[in-house]
């Protein structure tokens, strides 16, 4: 799936720093990716203790899993999207002192 390019202009039309919001959502799309990540291992780690008796059947099950994960959208895509959006809130935790 191919990731849309994005007009920066339109990034910083809302107010505040277009290269701050870049940051924000490159962290995001970290914390999208990293969630992802576990829950596919918590997923895959249910097939983990079993015998060799159905192993084709596991693999196939295994295999359908990570199909699903693979037709998501890629994090950064859905990262920009929740900030254009304006589902992305961020702060400076220095400035809440």
């Amino acid at each position: 799936m191919p990731i849309k390019t994005l007009d920066l202009d339109k990034l910083g039309q809302e107010g505040g720093n277009k290269y701050e919001k870049i940051v924000v959502m490159s962290k995001r799309a970290r914390q999208i990716a990293a969630q992802e990540r576990l829950e596919l291992d918590e997923k895959l780690q249910y097939f983990e203790g079993f015998e060799d008796e159905d192993e084709f059947t596991f693999n196939e099950e295994q295999e359908n899993i990570s199909k699903v994960y693979e037709k998501l959208p890629h994090a950064t895509q859905r990262a920009v999207d929740e900030m254009l959006d304006g589902k992305t809130t961020y702060r400076y935790p220095e400035k809440d002192i």
